[in-house]
C-alpha cells in the first residue's frame, strides 16, 4: 500500500520513507512511525512522519505488519 492517505498510517506501523536527502536516488528508509507531520487528509508525494530513529520522510509504502 501506498503512503499518500492520512487515515493509512499511525504510529506504531512499520513502514519505507524517502528521506529529503535521498529524493534525488529515491533510496529507501525502513522504519516505524512515531508521528505523522502532514496535516492534510492526502499527499501527491506521501505523508510526511517522523520514525522512531528520528528520521523524518515521505512515506512510500506500508509494510504489512511482522506476527
Amino acid at each position: 500500500m501506498d503512503g499518500k492517505n492520512r487515515k493509512d498510517i499511525r504510529p506504531g506501523q512499520l513502514v519505507e520513507i524517502v528521506m529529503k536527502a535521498d529524493q534525488r536516488t529515491g533510496a529507501l528508509t525502513k522504519g516505524v512511525v512515531q508521528r505523522l507531520l502532514t496535516k492534510s487528509p492526502t499527499h501527491p508525494h506521501g505523508i510526511k512522519v517522523q520514525l522512531e530513529t528520528g528520521e523524518v520522510g515521505r512515506v512510500k509504502n506500508i509494510l504489512p505488519e511482522e506476527e
